[in-house]
């Protein structure tokens, strides 16, 4: 064979490659469109999406409305309020300034807002504050927050004092706790060392140079053209989110913008015009729990792909938002999820989305048992009501949720529906009769219907099943139970002990739970998920703080420790050691 029929050969099996590539891509792009039509069947979506493949958008569509009252469509170009991907975007300025000389991460608190109490502010750094391990009280946890605090304007300064007296929760740098007081003060310190708001600083430093010309901060003056409205579910329809005053969340979670911007701020993450790539490789590096500064960083195994994959990653939630970018940089892929009517499971959406971009099987989405009890337990008989449930529960078709169940409850006592909540609240506990939580919510109930001899009983229960649950105990005294809080009894185990349960435990083909050892302490990181520690009950029970869930280890003849069972919504799932 010649060298110009070689030339002519290669030169057509370039073509057919170049030809088959699109017909990959638009196949994705239909097999995105179609899961993503189940999800906003059910219920479970409002939004925009974009994925991008090696690079490039192969898919970007809005499904339901920005604004219902105006009937107006979701499209690419509509900008959603972003929560707390807010804070990708302040870590950046961060190291911006770092870059420059202005800040340093090892420098305190209160070397650049000197008003601050020294007691803490002289403890706390700026890695402290970008990694959640500051142990500043977050103020989105103060008991009232959203009640009493989220519709007043504030500026920075005076928002500041709202926590800045308050002791620290614990040992900067010992513990991650996520906290958006940490963000608020990085946004104050922006303004200090630049002498301009945040929002100038953001727009001069990020926006203009990446032409976001959709992204901004979000300020109450100005019009926002095509701005989405943020709305909640309620019955089989919607209702407006609650208010929030945008300077309460200010450099944590104030910002807004579109899946198509979003995807400019993805694609200048693989060149150096924001920062050198030294700088970013210390933004992305994981400090406790998978957390780095401004992002979540993990291996994810997505179907049956063979390798785990890094994924940088974060959410956001805001009154009527929620919102997710997920990246895997190793592909550079991109998934972007945004959507306007709060609480939709972008999680289990994005990791439906990583299979089809990794050529692996979706699993169907399930519809929410919560949106068929809310229908049934208003229109069917009580005895009708049990019979259906019953049936949804072990049909594999449908989600069983404890708290979507248990925010039913709460939506029918807002509506003044007594009865029928209480018959949620006593579904919930029938499926989860392990969670204390499901007893402490209908203990709720019992109170406000008067028939304390059954709030007595099922906030007994609740404090039974957690000791800590300091709502439990609360509620008794007020019921004139003489039960008082236990004081934390500290279990030590050694570190041999905690060493024999490293290891990776499978619960399912595409579900590990890794357990790794610092020391004394010992950390569980779910797939795709953060890292969390875990303390011990006992030798072999160890429980998380950041959810209601406990592990457990199991032990063969020979004493090598060959299971870990995941307690949690009142299931036992085990999974061998692999």
């Amino acid at each position: 064979m010649n060298r110009t029929t070689t030339n002519r050969i290669a030169s057509l099996l370039l073509l057919l490659l170049i030809g088959v590539q699109p017909l990959l891509a638009q196949k994705k792009a239909d097999q995105i469109d179609a899961i993503m039509q189940q999800y906003v069947a059910n219920r479970q979506f409002i939004g925009t999406v974009l994925v991008a493949e090696k690079g490039e958008v192969i898919f970007k569509k809005g499904y339901g409305m920005a604004n219902i009252e105006w009937n107006l469509p979701n499209t690419p170009d509509v900008k959603f309020r972003l929560g707390s991907i807010t804070k990708q975007f302040t870590s950046m300025l961060i190291m911006q300034f770092v870059e420059a000389g202005k800040l340093k991460l090892d420098g305190k608190i209160t070397d650049y807002l000197p008003d601050y109490p020294k007691a803490t502010g002289d403890r706390v750094t700026i890695h402290h504050l970008l990694t959640h391990t500051s142990g500043i009280p977050s103020y989105t946890n103060f008991p009232g927050f959203f009640a009493q605090m989220s519709r007043d304007p504030y500026t920075p300064t005076d928002f500041i004092k709202k926590f800045s007296e308050l002791p620290l929760e614990f040992e900067p740098g010992t513990r991650f706790a996520y906290n958006n007081s940490g963000y608020f003060l990085l946004g104050a310190i922006i303004e200090k060392v630049t002498g301009k708001s945040y929002a100038e600083v953001l727009q001069t430093n990020i926006l203009t140079p990446l032409n976001m010309r959709d992204t901004g901060f979000d300020l109450p003056g100005p019009i926002i053209t095509k701005r989405a409205a943020g709305y909640e579910k309620r019955g089989s329809g919607y209702v407006n989110t609650p208010y929030l005053d945008m300077s309460i969340p200010y450099a944590a979670g104030s910002m807004y913008s579109t899946v198509e911007d979003l995807y400019k701020w993805d694609q200048a993450l693989y060149t150096d015009k924001l920062i050198p790539a030294k700088a970013k490789a210390t933004m992305y590096t994981p400090f406790l729990d998978g957390y780095a500064y401004g992002w979540g960083v993990g291996k994810e195994k997505i179907g049956q792909h063979a390798d785990s994959l890094l994924v940088i990653s974060h959410g956001g939630g805001i009154n009527g938002f929620n919102t997710i970018i997920k990246r895997l940089p190793a592909d550079k892929h991109l998934i972007v999820l945004l959507n306007n009517t709060g609480g939709a499971p972008l999680g289990a959406i994005s990791r439906n989305i990583g299979r089809i971009l990794y050529n692996q099987p979706v699993e169907a989405p399930k519809k929410p048992v919560a949106d068929l009890l809310r229908q049934s337990v208003l229109t069917d008989a009580p005895a009708q009501t049990k019979q259906k449930f019953a049936t949804w529960r072990t049909d594999k078709a449908y989600a069983l949720d404890e708290d979507e169940i248990n925010a039913l409850g709460y939506e029918l006592m807002r509506d003044k529906k007594p009865k029928e909540a209480l018959a949620v609240f006593d579904l919930n506990v029938e499926a989860f009769p392990k969670s204390f939580n499901t007893y402490d919510s209908r203990g709720e109930i019992n109170m406000s219907l008067g028939d304390k001899a059954a709030a007595i009983r099922d906030y007994k229960k609740s404090v039974e099943l957690n000791p800590k649950n300091v709502n439990g105990y609360a509620k008794l005294k007020e019921l004139g139970e003489n039960i008082e809080l236990p004081k934390t009894e500290t279990v030590f185990v050694d570190e041999a002990t905690l060493e024999r349960y490293v290891g990776r435990y499978e619960l399912a083909p595409s579900f590990i739970i890794t357990v790794t050892r610092e020391g004394s302490r010992l950390f569980a990181q779910a797939t795709g998920q953060n890292r969390f520690e875990v303390f011990p009950e006992s030798k072999t029970r160890f429980f998380l703080k950041v959810i209601e869930a406990q592990v457990s280890f199991q032990t063969n003849e020979k004493g090598d420790v060959t299971q870990l069972t995941l307690h949690q919504n009142g299931r036992d799932q085990p999974g061998k050691r692999l």
